[in-house]
């Protein structure tokens, strides 16, 4: 890989609730993330959907995307993304619609087709309607309808919404994305941080079906990545033990709100869980700034992803800006190292 074309960083938030604050902090800690975000020059900043999660403030998602928005300049912010099986299409287009209005130029449209949640919630979301694999893919070109000039005679128009031209993503963590990405035309966001497993077969997949669309002429692949940076791998370590907690309570049942790191949390944990925590968090970059320059690289190599989202659980809103400067430094390091692959 040519590192003067080393992948854009961008960021994704599951606006965390840190255990001991409120929802009403996270979403200023959100805020001044994306704003020191935008400032180390990170392309795009996104939030997740989630529903009935203890811990996680992201529910609104339209919404959190308005709020970061109105407190950036030119950062592009959007969905990563919104669940579409939740939402009718005319709903997601007038309210995208909408805040593509606001902030010309800087919103993205994000769409998986998972839930997000558990069954109960899932049903009282839905209202008991019962989603099928056809209906993704038709309610995401629903959607690139909607979001398209209208027609003359078009019956339905989302206003706002209709001309507004939203960029459509489509995120997964298995093949049944990429390949309808591949075939509208669209990009493609990979789940990696949390789902690792797929990567190199969803994204190889993506790109040898690909059919260029006007709008994106070539594949374009983000993929997630899980990093925690610190002055030393030492300090990295304890800082990501917060992180080990959350996907502990994942896989067990248990969710909390964020923790207070822990000193050798993983080393005492029993092996099992040791080793589901590291599937879990494959693809993650942990350490100080030369194993974070490494990892980067090595993902960039592997993946020739075109930009890596970040997603940096610490504990500290400060070290977790810290975090974000680090990863900042690695990235400008290796465009400045041109096809110097790090030792």
């Amino acid at each position: 890989m040519t590192f003067s074309k080393f992948p854009a960083l961008s960021m994704l938030d599951l606006v965390a609730v840190r255990e001991g604050g409120t929802v009403a902090e996270a979403l200023q800690i959100a805020l001044r993330t994306a704003q020191h975000a935008e400032s180390l020059g990170f392309q795009r900043y996104w939030l997740a959907e989630h529903h009935n999660m203890q811990g996680i403030a992201s529910s609104a998602t339209a919404v959190l995307v308005g709020h970061i928005a109105g407190g950036t300049r030119h950062i592009r912010v959007g969905s990563g993304g919104v669940m579409l099986p939740n939402h009718a299409p005319l709903v997601v287009a007038e309210a995208f619609g909408t805040l593509a209005e606001l902030y010309p130029g800087r919103i993205d449209l994000g769409l998986g087709r998972a839930p997000g949640t558990d069954p109960l919630t899932m049903r009282a979301l839905r209202r008991d309607r019962v989603e099928s694999e056809e209906d993704f893919p038709r309610d995401v070109a629903e959607l690139q309808r909607l979001l398209a000039p209208a027609l003359p005679g078009q019956r339905l128009v989302a206003t706002p919404g209709a001309g507004t031209n939203v960029p459509i993503w489509l995120l997964g963590s298995s093949l049944f994305s990429a390949q309808l990405a591949a075939q509208q035309g669209l990009p493609y966001a990979f789940a990696s941080h949390f789902a690792p497993r797929m990567l190199h077969q969803a994204i190889g997949l993506y790109r040898s079906l690909y059919r260029p669309s006007a709008a994106w002429p070539r594949p374009y692949v983000v993929i997630g990545v899980p990093l925690i940076a610190a002055p030393t791998d030492e300090e990295a370590e304890f800082l990501a033990s917060s992180t080990y907690q959350r996907v502990l309570g994942i896989l067990t049942g248990d969710r909390r709100c964020l923790q207070p790191p822990v000193k050798n949390f993983a080393a005492e944990l029993p092996a099992p869980h040791r080793a589901a925590i590291g599937d879990f968090l494959a693809a993650a970059v942990i350490g100080g700034p030369d194993t974070v320059r490494t990892g980067m690289a090595r993902l960039a190599e592997a993946t020739g992803a075109d930009e890596l989202m970040l997603v940096c659980d610490v504990y500290d809103p400060d070290l977790r800006l810290r975090s974000l400067d680090l990863a900042a430094q690695a990235h400008s390091a290796l465009r400045a190292a041109g096809t110097s692959m790090p030792a």
